[in-house]
This record gives C-alpha cells, sequence and structure tokens, in this order.
C-alpha cells in the first residue's frame, strides 16, 4: 500500500540536492542502526510527493520515501549510510572549552572569597608530636601560613633540637632545607603542649602508645589531635583513632586524621598536595582544612575516619608487594595485577569493617596506592625491593634512619582479614615473607597458582 502527501509549494533551491534523514527505529535498535532513505529533488519540481511503503528488512520498521514522482526505492541490498555530522571547528571547539574553563575559575574565586579563615586567625601554638620527616614537613607547612604561629616540635633528640633551634634546619632529615624561624623545638613534653591550639601527632604507630602514656598528665582535654601517623597496633590490631584516646585515658580527645599522597621531601619543596582531613566531627574537621589549606595544599574533608585509616595502613604493605615485583624483574604486567589486586583485598577488608568504598577510590585510597607503589621516594617499596633482590630483611631495616610501617603492620593486617573473614593472597604473601616462612619467588609462583576465579 501506497500513501502519497502532496506539498502544493515549491521546495527552497537549498534543498534541490541529495539529504538524508532519518525516519524509524524498531524498539530495540539504536540511532546508529537507524533506517534512512534519500530524498530525490528535481530543480524545479512543482510539487514534491512523500511515500510510505514498506520494504523487506531484517527488523520490522517502515521506510519513508519521499520524491518528486519517479524515483524508486533503494534495492534490498544497497547499502545505505546515514550522514556524518559536518565536523565542529576548532575555534567552536576551543571557545566551550574557554566557557567552561572561565565558570570554573569564577566558581574558585566566589568558593575562595566565602571561605573562612578564622580558624588560622585565632590560632597562637601548634605542636607537632615527633621531629621525623613527616613531622618536620608538616611544621614547616603550619608554620608558613602565619608569622606570629609559634610551631613547636617535640623531638627526643637533643642534637636535631639544637640545629632547629640555632641553624633552622633538621640535620637528621632535611639538613639541605630551612625552617622558618617560628618553628621551634623543644624536647620538654610540657613545654611544648602548654597553650597549644592544635596538636599534630607524628611518632610511629608502634611507639604511640607508650609515649602518649608518658605525655598524657600535659595534654588539655579538649586539645584536638591531628594523626599523621599510618599503621595498625602490632599486637592490639588498633588504629589511631583507637590508640590516642585509650593511651591519654581520654575518650573524648577530638581526633582528626590527616592522610593521602604527600611525600615530606616534595612538602619541603612546596610542590602542590591534596591530602583528606577526616573526623566524625564535621566542625573539627573543617577547622584542620582551614588551618592547612593553602596555595600549594588543597584540603578535601571526609567523616569517614576508619576508610581513611585503613586505607592508609594497608597501603604500606601493598608498597612492600610492588618493590618485590620490581626488585624481582618481573615486568609492568606484573606490577599492574599485583597492585590491582592489591587494591581489591583493601577494599575487601575495609568495607567489612565499615569503610565506604568511596574512600578506597579517592586520594586517601587510591591517590595514596599510587604514589607508595610507584615512586622510589616510598621507604615501604624500597624495602620491597631490597628482598625482591635478594638482601635479608634484618640488613635492610638496620641500615635505614626511617621506619617503613609496612613490615610492622603486615602481620596485623593478617590477623585483621581472619578476623573478617577476608581472603587476602597478596598482603598475605607480603606478611609471610617478612616472616621469613616464604622467599619472594616462591612467594610469586604460590601467588600464580592459586583458582582462576570470578573478578570481583
Amino acid at each position: 500500500m501506497v500513501a502519497s502527501l502532496r506539498l502544493e509549494s515549491p521546495l527552497p533551491s537549498a534543498y534541490y540536492s541529495h539529504h538524508f534523514f532519518p525516519v524509524s527505529t524498531s524498539n530495540n535498535r539504536t540511532t546508529s542502526q537507524l533506517d534512512w532513505s534519500r530524498c530525490h529533488y528535481q530543480r524545479r519540481p512543482p510539487t514534491c510527493s512523500l511515500e510510505v511503503q514498506k520494504f523487506p528488512v531484517k527488523s520490522s520498521s517502515v521506510v519513508l520515501y519521499a520524491s518528486s514522482g519517479g524515483s524508486t526505492a533503494p534495492a534490498d541490498d544497497e547499502t545505505m549510510e546515514p550522514p556524518s555530522s559536518p565536523p565542529e571547528s576548532s575555534k567552536d571547539r576551543r571557545k566551550v572549552v574557554q566557557v567552561a574553563w572561565e565558570k570554573l575559575v569564577r566558581w574558585s574565586r566566589s568558593w575562595r572569597s566565602k571561605a573562612k579563615t578564622d580558624v588560622l586567625e585565632r590560632a597562637n601554638k601548634v605542636v607537632v608530636l615527633g621531629g621525623g620527616s613527616f613531622g618536620t614537613a608538616m611544621a614547616a607547612h603550619v608554620a608558613e601560613r602565619k608569622a606570629q604561629l609559634e610551631v613547636n616540635i617535640l623531638v627526643r633528640d637533643p642534637q636535631v633540637c639544637l640545629s632547629i633551634n640555632e641553624r633552622h634546619h633538621n640535620c637528621k632529615y632535611f639538613p639541605d632545607y630551612q625552617l622558618p624561624e617560628n618553628v621551634i623545638a623543644t624536647t620538654d613534653a610540657k613545654a611544648a603542649l602548654m597553650g597549644a591550639d592544635f596538636c599534630f601527632h607524628a611518632v610511629p604507630v608502634q611507639f604511640s602508645s607508650a609515649f602518649l602514656e608518658e605525655i598524657a598528665a600535659f595534654v588539655d582535654p579538649g586539645l584536638p589531635f591531628i594523626s599523621l601517623s599510618k599503621g595498625l597496633e602490632l599486637n592490639t590490631l588498633r588504629m589511631m583513632s583507637q590508640i590516642i584516646p585509650k593511651a591519654l585515658k581520654n575518650p573524648r580527645q577530638p581526633f582528626i586524621v590527616l592522610s593521602g599522597p604527600s611525600f615530606a621531601l616534595e612538602l619541603m619543596k612546596k610542590l602542590p598536595t591534596a591530602m583528606v582531613v577526616a573526623s566524625k566531627d564535621k566542625k573539627m574537621a573543617d577547622a584542620v582544612q582551614q588551618l592547612l589549606a593553602s596555595r600549594n595544599m588543597r584540603i578535601s574533608t571526609s567523616s569517614d575516619v576508619t576508610g581513611v585509616e585503613i586505607a592508609g595502613a594497608l597501603k604500606n604493605v601493598l608498597a612492600i608487594a610492588a618493590g618485590i615485583v620490581d626488585g624481582l624483574n618481573l615486568g609492568n604486567n606484573s606490577m599492574a595485577a599485583l597492585v590491582a589486586q592489591g587494591c581489591s583485598e583493601i577494599r575487601w577488608l575495609a568495607t567489612k569493617m565499615g569503610a565506604k568504598s568511596t574512600t578506597l577510590t579517592s586520594l586517601s585510597g587510591s591517590g595514596d596506592i599510587m604514589l607508595t607503589c610507584f615512586v622510589n621516594l616510598s621507604r615501604n617499596r624500597t624495602v620491597g625491593v631490597r628482598l625482591g633482590s635478594g638482601e635479608s630483611l634484618d640488613d635492610i631495616l638496620s641500615s635505614m634512619n626511617q621506619v617503613a610501617e609496612g613490615v610492622s603492620t603486615a602481620g596485623a593486617v593478617i590477623t585483621l582479614a581472619q578476623k573478617y573473614k577476608v581472603k587476602m593472597p597478596v598482603l598475605t604473601a607480603v606478611a609471610r615473607i617478612i616472616d621469613k616462612e616464604l622467599t619472594p619467588t616462591k612467594a610469586v609462583y604460590e601467588l600464580m597458582a592459586l583458582p582462576q576465579v570470578e573478578e570481583v
């Protein structure tokens, strides 16, 4: 059956050529699968008719075929390709990008104009517990935020204390970098903590309980503790959010964890860095954000303390595994597969412990994992590289002047995995290597021999 529609007025001359237009689709066909028909026009047609005809096609669809009278429908085997849209000019594309960027800049300016800075303005004193590389770098960063801010570093080594106060250098960790003049070192815990508005805890996890118990008498119950330490306490499996209140005998001690992809050396160089502060108290997280955010440091906030802490602890163990792969020269395929598997294992355990899965793909999760696993500045990765190269763990640790938290955390991770009934082959292999129950080479063979399973 043929239906015709007559248009009494001639078409404009612009249409006196071949055109394509979409006609109809079946329910299960996408735009790229549309039936198309060619519209033929004569140069000066007095009228134009539109015919509706059925053609044998693979799916049930109706093709609209327009003609000036004498044209016939395309043959069954004729391929009718939809036309490609005219390419967008590069000038138009540049305009779109420019507009998008200008919107982003306007939003940024608006945000900055509303950003609060009263926390930094009110702060008079900050204390950093621990004069290691990260504690020193954080002290320098905070001190540069406000020249009138007194930043005390509590150190154990009298020589380091003297070096900071007289020459403004940490002779042990950053001898070539000058510290701001408002950074002051002391070995006196009472003097360091007196009148402090914020406290940064940068003592290694395994020594934190004993250290905090010694200074508990000098800690104000309302002093916010910002944890920079990453790891799990070996015997108790506790994280810093549990260690600090317990050691200070104050379950309500304000607690914030600061984490994310950040090497101390690059902080000292004032290179762009992004980190996360997490606290169950949103006002406290916002306050620390105000204290730390600067031109070279972005600070995001989170309420997922567990997710941020467990990712920060487990990534150190995974970094040892990544180093072993490099030390054994197993190649890029192996490295990518191992780190991807390790990320999954961290996610499995963290979510079982109550963490949000989104935290594991953010700065404190994937961001920190990538930095620690792939960059040579990582202490834990360095331990793995040397293990894979055949060195003994005792020789490696005795030659290091900084703590590789992943070595102690490995055993605790496996105990946690058993507690939460999570299989963690890669991180378990690291623990067995650390315990000298498995060589790196044998661990690789055993991991590759595991059953082939569905990816989850």
